[in-house]
């Protein structure tokens, strides 16, 4: 995460607000924190309308406070920019700092995420503020880094998007003819005739509400989505410009949240110091689903460390069921961040508020206000553990050798493609890949249609419908030289603006794959087909491809209806590689036992041969190779060693080829002796 000398541990700590809290609780704040093993604190996330109560007036007294405690304490600082909630003067005096919702209401003060990123008004003062803060706390060296606004998201459709809207595609298509190409405008007499013609595809124009957000013109639509995260990337990017200015060394980054939709984190992170995100499972997740998180997160900085930023001790209080994290789960979640490449175990929050929409989301120090509590007790554990373990994972990587691709825009196009199923769902069908390498130990890196494929010798891409220019190619290429591609239904059907590529599916995949689609049958969820594989009948499901063989070869075929004898799976020689198509959608035991295939046949090994219920990950530096082992079950699971090695934390030495017992809920970091 941070390469700093500044850092030589896991980071352990997570967002204070002492701000909402009179300054006598502030000494007694510190004392838990030592007693928690707490080392770094996020401040001044929500502090604008402390800091600048007018326009022309500006108060840091109450933050060179918090700032000369907390490096008293021996705290290190995230310092956040607090640009995330504007004050309420503003919203007053410059109404057009507030978003315009799809339907063209125009929103109030109140909330947040309601600062329309592409008002003057906001990036004026928002980049005053920035400066005014870079200047002050420039020479503190207990920060560590900068943390610029918070969680940033949401969509404007206000006045000022539009004009700028009509300026990025402007920039992006350069004449008014390759608007009308690009987006198919003479499809219902859409033709432009002037830039001043383009509005915004919002309710009030293309967009319409039917089981979901629908569009009519999908090309509009997914140019306005580049164009909202690209203007919140403009936020970000001249608060980071400012802060560089004055403190070059400290690193930047804001919170991700996962798979969260209107923002293209692959493009964010190329702009970011270090990626952080905040992971918030739900009650009923699975435990492959955060792995998978974390593992996206990690793949949009090149596998590089991340920070977890936020993930909550305790509760979370926005989830339908608040349910309580069970003892021992914080712990194994947190082992599970670093498992897959967190080098910080960061929390929200660390003292319980008393009011507003937060006040039941848990808290290091809770509302009892003292050290007598299970999530206290659970957190100074992990803090003293934390120590224990010092700098030996810091910079630590992954090393996989399959590859998954996922692809903002390829999300967004399926979800609003008009057919052929309102049950297809990109990210259920890149878990049920992932979930079928994670259930049988395999690493996994999530990589973007950008990233090298060379050092990979097996790479999946779930319903790749967009095949991006030049993405072909690339695949191409990799199995030309002896790489394995794998790919579904549904996938190179149409181009970066949602065109469809004539000549047949899968359009420019057509002879990497051996196959051309025909039809595209889509079932009803009371409906399915099989197949057979390997003598056991599976579901098709969804979606079933009919399709024809040119180069390939079957390896199933459907079972019933008028295309019973048709292929299901196919496998295409190409070079010094193959290429496999999948022409449905199935359930869980089938990818489980299609991919192990797959990855035996392409000397692809398992870290461990274990039980389903322990997951398994590696991370390597120069300090050696080190094995996280972790027990999502309640029960007592064994696992044996191939190698000798220590248990990082207890010291515990464990002889190759000797039964490991681990407990139920529990984590063990094993380095390689």
């Amino acid at each position: 995460m941070v390469e700093s000398s500044k850092v030589q541990k896991i980071l352990y700590g997570g967002d204070y607000n002492p701000e909402q809290w009179p300054e006598d609780i502030w000494e007694e704040d510190m004392r838990l924190f030592k007693e928690a093993h707490i080392d770094i604190v996020t401040l001044n996330v929500f502090s604008w309308a402390q800091l600048q109560p007018s326009e022309d007036t500006y108060d840091f007294s109450k933050l060179d406070k918090i700032m000369e405690l907390v490096q008293k304490n021996g705290l290190k600082v995230c310092m956040a920019t607090s640009t995330a909630a504007h004050p309420a003067w503003m919203a007053r005096k410059y109404p057009d700092i507030l978003r315009t919702e799809k339907n063209g209401v125009k929103r109030k003060f109140g909330s947040r995420h309601n600062s329309c990123p592409n008002s003057p008004t906001y990036r004026k003062y928002a980049s005053k503020l920035v400066e005014k803060l870079a200047e002050r706390y420039k020479d503190y060296d207990n920060i560590v880094c900068w943390h610029i606004s918070n969680e940033f998201g949401g969509e404007c459709y206000c006045e000022n998007c539009e004009k700028r809207f009509r300026s990025w595609v402007k920039d992006k298509y350069k004449t008014i003819e390759e608007v009308n190409r690009a987006w198919n405008m003479a499809f219902w007499g859409h033709t432009l005739y002037d830039f001043e013609d383009i509005v915004t595809p919002d309710l009030r124009s293309e967009e319409f509400e039917w089981d979901g957000i629908r569009t009519n013109f999908q090309g509009i639509s997914l140019d306005y989505a580049r164009f909202n995260s690209d203007s919140l990337l403009e936020c970000f990017l001249l608060e980071k410009e400012i802060l560089k200015k004055y403190t070059p060394d400290i690193p930047v980054t804001t919170n991700l949240m996962g798979m969260y939709k209107p923002l293209d984190y692959q493009k964010w992170a190329e702009y970011m110091d270090f990626v952080s995100w905040d992971n918030y499972p739900t009650y009923n997740a699975k435990p492959y689903e955060p792995a998978l998180s974390h593992d996206l997160m990690r793949g949009c900085k090149n596998g590089k460390p991340f920070a977890l930023m936020e993930q909550t001790p305790g509760v979370t209080n926005w989830h339908l069921y608040c349910s309580l994290k069970r003892p021992g789960v914080m712990r194994l979640y947190s082992y599970q961040a670093m498992a897959h490449g967190a080098d910080t175990v960061m929390f929200f929050q660390m003292r319980r508020s008393i009011g507003a929409c937060e006040k039941y989301h848990s808290a290091v120090i809770d509302h009892v206000g003292t050290s007598d509590t299970r999530v206290f007790r659970e957190v100074s554990a992990l803090g003293k553990e934390l120590e224990t373990i010092g700098s030996s994972i810091l910079g630590a990587r992954s090393k996989a050798e399959i590859a998954i691709v996922f692809d903002w825009d390829n999300w967004r196009a399926i979800d609003w493609s008009a057919g052929p199923s309102r049950l297809l769902n990109y990210c259920d069908q890149i878990k049920k890949y992932y979930y079928a390498l994670w259930r049988n130990h395999y690493p996994v890196d999530i990589i973007s249609v950008k990233d090298d494929l060379s050092k990979y010798k097996l790479v999946i891409a779930p319903m790749l419908y967009m095949c991006k220019k030049g993405y072909d190619q690339t695949i191409r290429s990799f199995v030309e030289n002896g790489g394995t591609f794998v790919t579904t239904t549904f996938s190179g059907y149409v181009d970066d603006n949602d065109l469809v590529v004539t000549g047949g599916y899968p359009g420019k995949l057509k002879d990497i794959l051996g196959i051309w689609v025909e039809e595209l049958d889509a079932l009803p969820p009371e409906e399915a087909n099989s197949f057979i594989y390997k003598g056991t009948e599976y579901p098709a499901q969804v979606l079933c491809d009919v399709l024809h063989l040119r180069s390939a070869n079957e390896l199933a075929k459907y079972e019933k209806d008028f295309y019973a004898g048709a292929p299901v799976i196919t496998v295409n020689a190409f070079g010094a590689g193959k290429a496999y198509y999948f022409a449905t959608q199935s359930n869980d035991d089938f990818y489980k036992e299609f991919l192990s295939d797959i990855c035996s046949e392409c000397g692809v090994q398992p870290l461990l041969k274990c039980d389903e219920d322990l997951e398994v990950t590696e991370r390597s530096n120069s300090n050696g190779d080190f094995l996280f082992v972790l027990n999502h079950s309640q029960e007592k699971k064994e696992f044996v060693l191939p190698y000798d090695a220590c248990n990082l934390v207890t010291g515990t030495e464990y002889f190759k080829g000797k039964e490991i017992k681990i407990s139920g809920k529990d984590a063990m970091i094993l380095i390689k002796k």
